[in-house]
């Protein structure tokens, strides 16, 4: 099966748009949360999401658009954003992202979650040393989460005869990796705010068949996701982030 597998979409539809009209043909499309927030259309890129058939995970945008508590962790800026998509979205789109689970196995070697298998809506897999600590959490092979915006893996290493296990950090760099016997955690990068310095889309394409993950990146028209933020009202610095990947 060949998987589209997208994250932190953050409500750019312009972005969203770009990703499916390049993906081909693909058997299903996951996506790991963050669907809304920061962006200016929330309800499109659900509606876009629901029309694909594409299955997922909530993310912290998505509980705060809601009403959940996540809230309270955001920067001034990520609550007025949090907020206004509270008071837009409708009521459709509202109930699809409570609808979401924390977690989710669409298949069975396969784990989604939005920020880490151990705490899915919160933590950051920022490093080697984090994603080992979150071995423990899911019992497929592989785990595919969100959240840092960044396109990386991270994969089992054995040490020695001590049966010591480590984490090797894996730079995408446009190669696809070959996913084995060891356990790996996958991140596509971000589909609507790429935080790498690079403003293209970032999404990954899982082959569950032969066991492989290819990361791409795709251009999109990050002046038109620009002014939609501003013509919403939203905060200037959200559109002039998404020029320089940041």
């Amino acid at each position: 099966m060949i998987v589209a597998v997208l994250s932190d979409i953050h409500a750019n539809l312009p972005a969203l748009d770009a990703v499916l009209a390049s993906l081909g043909t693909v058997d299903a499309v996951w996506h790991l949360g963050d669907v809304v927030g920061y962006g200016a259309e929330p309800d499109g890129v659900v509606e876009r999401l629901r029309d694909i058939g594409a299955v997922g995970v909530k993310g912290n945008h998505d509980d705060a658009a809601c009403g959940g508590p996540s809230i309270a962790e955001f920067n001034p800026t990520a609550r007025i954003a949090a907020e206004w998509t509270r008071a837009h979205m409708s009521p459709d789109t509202r109930e699809y992202l409570t609808a979401l689970p924390p977690t989710l196995a669409p298949v069975p070697d396969f784990t989604l979650a939005h920020g880490s298998p151990r705490d899915p809506i919160f933590e950051y897999v920022l490093d080697a040393a984090i994603a080992r600590e979150n071995l423990g959490a899911f019992q497929t092979p592989y785990c595919l989460i969100g959240h840092t915006h960044y396109p990386v893996a991270f994969r089992e290493r054995h040490s020695g005869r001590a049966a010591r296990f480590s984490m090797e950090t894996l730079d995408p760099g446009g190669e696809a990796i070959r996913l084995d016997q060891r356990r790996t955690l996958v991140n596509p990068g971000s589909v609507g705010q790429p935080r790498d310095g690079n403003p293209a889309a970032s999404y990954a394409i899982l082959d569950t068949d032969a066991l492989t993950v290819a990361w791409r990146r795709v251009a999109y028209d990050v002046g038109t996701a620009r002014r939609r933020i501003v013509d919403a009202g939203l905060p200037r610095q959200l559109g002039r982030r998404l020029e320089f990947g940041e």
